[in-house]
């Protein structure tokens, strides 16, 4: 495993920008006003061939109000797992009561600390990082994350620091293993980060019942019975017609993005309130990236027996689209049935891999036309499954073949091949290409 290196520090002193400037892209969400990160984030970076992972962490608040205590044991937890610290202080405020504060947590931790003297965009303004040495921490490194003003020196102290033979990285494709991934996604405070810290096993996202908690994506890696799975944490999807703020958007795109990348998605609904025209967009768009779905309906033991009636007629009508996609009645505040997540996943994954002799799809795609022939006389010649993770099908046809026509072969090859709810790619290729 590669070594942690964990960035705290108090409400907007710049972690979140450091931390994007380390890995040369913009991962973290960044907004000039403290509060925007709230969970842990990992990610992996390197530095002259030395490889870790950098943990971002909320800002850490001595008298907050319950929220704001759980972002702050955020920090405490990965202070305690970390092989180094980036202590991050602003410069141009100098020592605060919380910066005192942090500093007298980190003087007892056995890992180096490295105070990072943030802000410190010129020579005019070094003469300022004096002051730090108050925190007993040692020397600081003077930085402006902003601009990349003296990372280069900071991130050759940091590797200096790391404990020795751990040359870390993530699983290689040449080893073997493959992750599988797992996205969580639903409207605000549905239950998503409950149902993360239940699957991971520890309080990895912060929960309250306050809406938008969570800004970004958070993912664990966690060895379970049936091998490797990554769970990723999203921010509660709201339509665009709602998103007022930066931080926000830039919470859309990342889930988003974390739904393209990921083998199965859960899509959370909150069963008390049913499924609303947000769930059924939702379910859309995981639906159109290929990503197979697992519907889960949430706070089940909060619904009396005609709110769950409803709720399981509104899946038929506004959820039809996504197919056999299973659907768990689950509680993940008290656990109830999220063990029969892992065998959902499992066969969910089954056919989202599964690949199918070329005769059996010639096989299905001939009784297909026999049963209900294509219009104009087009006829499909061949059949082949071309790749898998959605399977994916390649029809070699003597002309163009109508979309309506293509829905019901997509419906006869899912029924007669048993492929369940996984989402299905055709390609078609006209008999002179």
């Amino acid at each position: 495993m590669s070594a942690v290196v964990a960035i705290v520090g108090r409400p907007n002193v710049g972690k979140s920008t450091l931390l994007n400037r380390i890995i040369g892209r913009r991962e973290a969400i960044v907004e000039e006003r403290p509060g925007v990160t709230r969970d842990r984030k990992e990610v992996e970076a390197s530095w002259q061939g030395r490889e870790f992972t950098l943990v971002d962490t909320g800002g850490w608040i001595a008298d907050g109000d319950a929220l704001d205590e759980k972002v702050s044991r955020q920090s405490e937890q990965a202070i305690a797992t970390a092989d180094a610290v980036l202590f991050v202080v602003d410069a141009t405020v100098g020592v605060t009561e919380d910066d005192a504060r942090v500093a007298g947590l980190l003087r007892s931790v056995g890992a180096p600390v490295l105070v990072v003297a943030n802000k410190v965009d010129d020579r005019v303004h070094e003469a300022s990082i004096w002051e730090l040495m108050s925190l007993g921490l040692g020397e600081p490194s003077p930085v402006s994350a902003l601009h990349g003003r003296g990372a280069g020196d900071l991130l050759d102290r940091l590797v200096a620091a790391l404990p020795e033979g751990d040359d870390g990285g993530a699983v290689e494709e040449g080893d073997g293993e493959r992750i599988m991934g797992v996205a969580l996604v639903g409207r605000p405070n549905v239950g998503k980060s409950t149902l993360f810290n239940r699957l991971t096993g520890e309080e990895r996202a912060v929960v309250h019942d306050r809406p938008g908690t969570t800004r970004d994506t958070v993912d664990t890696v966690v060895e379970t019975d049936h091998g490797p799975v990554r769970f990723i944490d999203t921010a509660g999807m709201r339509r665009k017609a709602r998103i007022d703020e930066d931080t926000e958007y830039y919470s859309l795109v990342r889930a988003l993005r974390a739904v393209d990348g990921a083998d199965v998605a859960l899509l959370v609904v909150d069963a008390t309130l049913g499924v609303t025209h947000q769930d059924q967009r939702l379910a859309e768009r995981v639906d159109a990236a290929g990503c197979p779905i697992v519907v889960l309906l949430n706070k089940w033991d909060l619904c009396d027996a005609e709110q769950r009636e409803d709720v399981m007629v509104q899946v038929g009508d506004k959820l039809h689209f996504v197919g056999e996609a299973p659907v768990l009645r689950i509680s993940a505040l008290t656990g109830r049935n999220v063990q029969r997540l892992w065998p959902a996943l499992e066969d969910t994954l089954d056919d989202y891999r599964t690949r199918i002799p070329t005769r059996r799809v010639n096989d299905v795609v001939r009784a297909a036309q026999a049963a209900h022939p294509a219009p104009a006389g087009v006829r499909i010649l061949y059949a082949t499954q071309g790749a898998t993770d959605p399977p994916t099908f390649t029809l070699f046809a003597n002309r163009e073949v109508p979309r309506t026509w293509l829905r019901y072969l997509e419906r006869r090859l899912r029924e007669d091949l048993d492929l369940g709810s996984t989402p299905i790619k055709l390609r078609v290729r006209r008999r002179s290409e």
